[in-house]
């Protein structure tokens, strides 16, 4: 994949995607850059994922603490808030809407 494109269409939707895996539970920074990997978005560096949290958090949309590790450093957690899921709802349902048009759109392409 085009790397420039990947981290084009990542940039637009990695806020969305932070706040959909906080629904599950809450996590920290690394914990969540390797889930959203594991979703099938790719490796995510701490320098485009940190920015992103620090915004949710800024906007009310999470809240972060900080906690000891058990065996290693403390670590900052961050759980999504009642604002955060109200954004997440709406936003998920704007981008259906957005990438079926794209998807319609593509599928003619590849009948061709």
């Amino acid at each position: 994949m085009d790397q420039e494109r990947r981290g084009q269409w990542l940039r637009g939707v990695l806020d969305l995607c932070v706040l959909a895996a906080l629904v599950r539970r809450e996590s920290y920074g690394y914990e969540l850059a390797q889930s959203l990997d594991a979703a099938g978005l790719g490796p995510i560096r701490g320098g485009t994922l940190y920015p992103v949290l620090l915004r949710l958090q800024r906007t009310g949309m999470v809240t972060a603490q900080w906690r000891e590790g058990e065996a290693g450093p403390a670590r900052k957690y961050y759980r999504i808030t009642e604002s955060g899921g109200e954004v997440l709802r709406r936003t998920a349902a704007d981008w259906e809407s957005f990438a079926g048009g794209v998807s319609a759109i593509l599928r003619e392409v590849a009948a061709r």
